[in-house]
């Protein structure tokens, strides 16, 4: 007789947005909990797909591969595109010979909503209200407050590099001293070849 292990996870109302993914039993640390699936398409077909979504619209099921695929789980998605973004997960994504992966980054307890930090990429061309289309809901002490990747410090512009110092000019002083100096060695050798 085969004794079969209930679910991990369930999809239902989440506090935090919309649907969520939670725990129905115990995930230990390093347990992978599921692989994102869903359609895997070019960024130009994504783009295609959704050129006549609102820019203010932050829900999104495109998940980022590397530069050529995308994970669309909008079509042929499955439970993991309800994993909520938070800013203090108990999950983490992970790529792997190009196929994503959601794993537990900690132990979770029953009734406990998986969540993973998004860090959706910053592009050069979005709105100015970027944060604020992708502001986070997740509540968490550390809450960042945005979906988005964190900004980057601007560069700071490379210090001007300090001239090295000139050589000293050679004055008629520092040339007569050094003469001096070299006469008196001169003089202290055969000084000492004389006395042996």
């Amino acid at each position: 007789m085969s004794t079969r292990r209930r679910p991990m996870i369930e999809v239902r109302h989440s506090p935090v947005h919309g649907y969520g993914v939670f725990a129905l039993r115990r995930i230990r640390k390093g347990t992978t909990v599921i692989e994102y699936l869903g359609d895997r398409i070019t960024h130009e077909e994504a783009d295609e797909r959704y050129e006549d979504k609102d820019e203010k619209d932050n829900h999104t099921f495109l998940f980022t591969v590397n530069s050529k695929i995308v994970i669309d789980a909008g079509r042929n998605g499955n439970e993991a595109r309800f994993i909520n973004h938070g800013c203090e997960p108990n999950c983490e994504s992970g790529i792997m010979a190009k196929r994503v992966f959601i794993d537990a980054i900690r132990t979770i307890q029953p009734g406990e909503e998986l969540v993973y930090d998004y860090q959706i990429t910053r592009d050069p061309d979005d709105p100015d209200d970027v944060d604020e289309i992708f502001a986070c809901r997740c509540g968490a002490p550390a809450c960042r407050g945005s979906m988005l990747e964190l900004k980057k410090p601007p560069r700071k512009k490379p210090k001007p590099r300090k001239r090295p110092r000139a050589a000293k000019r050679k004055t008629r002083a520092t040339q007569k001293s050094r003469r001096g100096a070299a006469e008196r060695a001169r003089r202290a050798r055969s000084s000492r070849r004389a006395r042996r």
